[in-house]
């Protein structure tokens, strides 16, 4: 549906519109997968962090926070 939706109002006109529409879609995909690979090697170099009993405890007390927080507002939102 992203395609369908976006992709159209890019195409100049005279050009293809499949030919441009798949040039787009293919420029998306390179720009995802560049995205994903940093992603991969930041968590990698993060990771040896991320695994510490002291971050896991931070991370663990964050996330019960906003849990809480949650919980909080949706029993305090009028019915």
């Amino acid at each position: 549906m992203f395609y369908v939706a976006t992709i159209p109002q890019f195409i100049p006109a005279g050009m293809s519109p499949l030919a441009m529409g798949l040039l787009l879609a293919a420029v998306h995909g390179v720009m995802a997968m560049c995205w994903f690979t940093l992603i991969i090697i930041g968590t990698g170099f993060a990771s040896k962090w991320l695994r510490s009993p002291r971050s896991i405890s931070i991370i663990d007390r964050i996330t019960g926070a906003v849990l809480i927080g949650f919980g909080a507002r949706l029993a305090l939102e009028p019915h």
